[in-house]
């Protein structure tokens, strides 16, 4: 064959190759098999590997993205914006409940409540998923609910909040410690619940079971819509008990079982998690719409979620259409967020005109800098501790932190509660005196000028001991990231100290490291967060009652704050209802907090989430979080839309090919002349 030809059929087995881009139907660079083109799929990411699937054993906000979408508690937030409001899941109603004194007879009068008793009616007709540790088609029962109550006190599940409990369920504390003494002489084997009574969980009937509570907590109700109270069958653990599946690390940490929407299909912690929709689920439908099969729960089949360590690759992956939902970088910020001249956040054009939607929410939680008060400097009642740590406050500007590190995602906090709870205050009479004051009707921070007469009188004018004359350094221990950005936040915290000529010494180590310093009370100063279990100001209090302190009881007061005109408050305060008496209690205990200043209050954060536009939209609600069965896609105006933005950019290729060509034409045209160019004549003349 000649080299014209070869090369001919070469051009023309490239055409042949590119040929199918004109009829192709899915992107070059689709990541999902064609067969889920246009299925009903819910595509998404998760960056942090999930350790419990175990209700007893979960307590992370990572792990409830997956679990409550599983599990079901008797109770639920109503899928609405603020107030946050519960409702009833697998309950027929609204738990009653009965406050009762020490011969268990009902009374009226608060100072004689000793006892609370919750009684929950279950559905009947509510059945598990499909699992071969159970026999047929298993429907929920009352039993399940107790037994998992039960769980919580189990040695072997070390239940993070079997402590709290124990201050609240009648016998919770007993019935732990007969369970140690049992499993341990039993040589740690299979330890079978039902054999055992516990006095603050009772079943009544096949689909009614009661709690009994100590006191009166009006917020215990919130407990009751999170996994720790979802009901576990018994068969689960002798199932996950048998054949040493526990010794292989099969247990309901990787096999849950649950009544919900959805069960997990797939568990690869380091690749992807997968659930599909659960056959059993019970009839439920979409708020306020019809009870028809239109709107029967939950409206998507399956849903994929890929390990994605790194934001970058799943933006791209987002822009291309490949994920459904995502989060905003700081790098990406400023290309996709726009504000208004009032300051309202928005779209820009360019994403506007892409279809995204933008949802912001405050979901309750709290950053905040701690003070150890048990420190010799930093800490302490007089005076002249309080004046340091205000003089602090004042000179941290919080405001200019989430303008730099937030991009403004954030609300400067004035007391330990955020918008949207019970004792919230926006107002005049919100502010913290000590770091703010009200001008052209609102907060302005006071300058720092205050903040150095502050700093005089706590002993250290110019940021030097008066008594010593020696300049002051405090410690800042927090977790490095290991990131770019902690260098950045050193810096500008250090900054902020330079302000009263203080010297801050950063101290990062690992978080193993630091929460060992944290328990032995080894700190000065400290970054620490907080989010609601339940939306109520006394989850808020909790971490500055003082005995809840971090170092005496392992609890969650990490700054050892101790002030017993604050104990008493809140214990006043979480057996209220939300009254203008209790309004009242919040304030002064609001009050206190700013005097002493345990916390730099922070900054309440602020989530802004983008949807691609074939999600249906929802009303925002942060203490939602078995909110996917809500969710609903358009698959065929998604496989559209991927295709349009991923069309493969093919002229670079045609022009290697015609360059290509014309770069071997010349050598062509010679070998082609050579090869017909005509012969010379022989000759046999002697001459």
């Amino acid at each position: 064959m000649s080299r014209i030809r070869r090369l001919l059929f070469a051009f023309i087995g490239c055409i042949t190759l590119t040929q199918p881009v004109w009829a192709i139907q899915q992107p070059w660079n689709m990541p999902y098999p064609d067969k889920e083109a246009t299925a009903n799929i819910l595509y998404s990411g998760f960056s942090q590997t999930p350790k419990h699937f175990d209700p007893a054993r979960s307590y992370s906000e990572d792990e409830y993205g997956f679990i409550m979408q599983i599990y079901e508690p008797p109770l639920q937030y109503r899928l609405q914006t603020e107030p946050y409001e519960l409702e009833p899941l697998t309950a027929a109603k609204m738990p009653t409940i009965e406050y009762v004194d020490a011969q268990l007879q009902e009374t009226s009068d608060t100072s004689k409540v000793v006892y609370t008793i919750y009684t929950i009616d279950i559905q009947p007709g509510i059945y598990y998923q499909p699992h071969p540790a159970l026999t047929g088609k298993r429907e929920l029962i009352a039993d399940d609910y107790v037994y998992q109550i039960k769980r919580l006190a189990h040695p072997a599940l070390s239940s993070p909040i079997l402590g709290l409990m124990g201050n609240y369920i009648v016998g919770l504390d007993d019935f732990s410690k007969t369970l140690n003494h049992q499993y341990e002489s039993q040589n740690k084997a299979f330890l079978n619940l039902n054999q055992f009574e516990l006095k603050g969980a009772t079943v009544l009937s096949r689909y009614q079971y009661q709690m009994m509570i100590k006191g009166k907590e009006p917020h215990f109700i919130y407990w009751l819509a999170m996994p720790f109270f979802a009901p576990v069958p018994p068969e689960a653990d002798v199932y996950y008990a048998q054949d040493h599946r526990a010794e292989q690390n099969i247990s309901l940490d990787t096999g849950p079982i649950g009544t919900g929407p959805y069960y997990l299909s797939v568990f690869h912690p380091q690749r992807d998690i997968q659930l599909k929709r659960n056959p059993n689920f019970h009839e439920e439908y979409f708020p306020g719409k019809p009870h028809t099969e239109e709107y029967r729960l939950p409206f998507i089949d399956e849903i994929h979620f890929s390990l994605e360590k790194e934001s970058i690759p799943l933006w791209i992956k987002f822009l291309q259409g490949y994920y459904d939902f995502s989060g905003i970088s700081s790098d990406n910020f400023d290309q996709v967020v726009q504000f208004s001249d009032v300051g309202l956040m928005g779209l820009s054009e360019d994403f506007e005109q892409k279809g995204l939607y933008l949802t912001e929410t405050t979901p309750p939680g709290i950053f905040y800098i701690g003070f150890n008060m048990i420190d010799d400097v930093v800490g302490g009642d007089t005076m002249e501790q309080r004046a340091l740590r205000q003089a602090i406050a004042l000179a941290i500007d919080i405001e200019e932190y989430i303008l730099i590190f937030l991009n403004g995602r954030g609300l400067p906090a004035q007391s330990p509660i955020p918008p949207g709870l019970f004792g919230y205050d926006d107002g005049e009479t919100g502010i913290n005196p000590v770091v703010y004051q009200w001008e052209n009707n609102h907060a302005e921070r006071r300058s720092i000028s205050e903040a150095k007469v502050l700093l005089a009188k706590a002993g250290y004018p110019n940021g030097r001991d008066k008594k010593t004359g020696m300049p002051l350094t405090l410690h800042f221990d927090t977790v490095s990231s290991g990131g770019g950005d902690d260098k950045a936040f050193y810096t500008w915290l250090t900054e902020q100290f330079e302000k009263l000529d203080i010297t801050l010494d950063v101290r990062a180590t690992d978080y193993n490291r630091f929460q060992d310093k944290m328990s032995k009370g080894n700190t000065q100063i400290y970054f620490w967060g907080w989010n609601a279990d339940y939306p109520d100001p006394e989850n808020f209090f909790l971490c500055l009652y003082g005995p809840n302190s971090m170092i005496k009881s392992n609890g969650e007061n990490t700054s050892n704050y101790n002030n017993p005109q604050f104990n008493e408050l809140y214990l006043k305060m979480r057996s209220m209802d939300n009254t203008p008496e209790r309004l009242k209690v919040i304030q002064s205990m609001n009050h206190l907090l700013q005097q002493d200043t345990p916390w730099v209050f922070g900054f309440y954060p602020k989530d802004l989430t983008l949807s691609q536009q074939w999600n249906n939209v929802l009303p925002v609600n942060a203490m939602i979080n078995n909110g996917l069965k809500y969710r609903a896609i358009d698959p065929v105006l998604r496989a559209k839309l991927r295709t349009q933005w991923n069309q493969p950019i093919l002229s670079p290729l045609w022009w290697v090919l015609l360059l290509t060509i014309i770069s071997l034409l010349p050598a062509g045209v010679t070998y082609w002349h050579k090869q017909h160019k005509p012969a010379k004549r022989s000759s046999s003349s002697p001459l």
